[in-house]
């Protein structure tokens, strides 16, 4: 699919095979695609686009108007983190990719990525369960509760019988990436969910990783949908 030059105005193909990265950084899902283009060095145009008030802009290029939607120059579409950075680790040499290729190394950092993305979106299910109701489902909410809270303790005890700079090692990865977004949009939608006293391996490795200036560059505060 073509993408319409219009919807971007004038500037849209002003950089020649530059991707264009759709949704909010404040989006743990959106961040992670974008951190992993700033680390690959890939140029990309972002525009972020919010799912509620700028759906009609995203519908053209991804009908369940869903965020990260990865425009590549060609014009076609990719959506869904983890397909958008399996795509993008193809462009890479097998030595620079962030998700290893060998086995066993690959499916022990799947693994952390899909509890660490699964966290997220169990957070932004809570949220808009809070957000979107007049009487949120208790029961959803403990659910919810209960699945963050398990997951938190485990990746915890994972991290924690970790002694190396980066999960899997001394070189960061897509799963270090995951946990370290899941983690501040926990802190900035749900602040009194967790208290990160008790995660002290978790909270090392997200300040760790938010000092980077790659996650500097890529942030934004939580904006709380109108």
């Amino acid at each position: 699919m073509g993408y319409p030059v219009a919807a971007f105005g004038t500037g849209a193909r002003d950089k020649v095979g530059a991707m264009i990265l759709i949704g909010q950084y404040d989006s743990p899902f959106v961040r992670r695609v974008g951190i992993a283009l700033t680390l690959y060095g890939k140029p990309f145009e972002h525009r972020p686009w919010s799912t509620f008030t700028d759906a009609d802009k995203i519908r053209p290029f991804n009908p369940l108007t869903r965020v990260p939607t990865l425009v590549l120059p060609d014009g076609d579409t990719l959506i869904e983190s983890h397909s958008i950075l399996d795509y993008l680790d193809s462009l890479v040499p097998a030595g620079q990719a962030l998700f290893p290729r060998a086995e066993p190394e690959r499916r022990v950092a799947l693994k952390v990525a899909a509890l660490a993305t699964g966290l997220a979106e169990k957070a932004v299910s809570l949220f808009y369960e809070k957000r979107l109701h007049t009487q949120a489902s208790d029961v959803w909410v403990r659910r919810c509760h209960d699945q963050i809270s398990g997951t938190l303790a485990l990746l915890e005890t994972d991290r924690r019988a970790r002694q190396t700079a980066y999960w899997f090692g001394e070189r960061i990865g897509h799963a270090d990436i995951a946990v370290a977004v899941a983690l501040r949009f926990i802190a900035e939608a749900h602040a009194d969910l967790v208290n990160m006293a008790d995660l002290p391996a978790l909270g090392a490795h997200a300040a760790r990783l938010e000092a980077l200036p790659a996650f500097q560059a890529i942030q934004q505060r939580f904006i709380p949908p109108a």
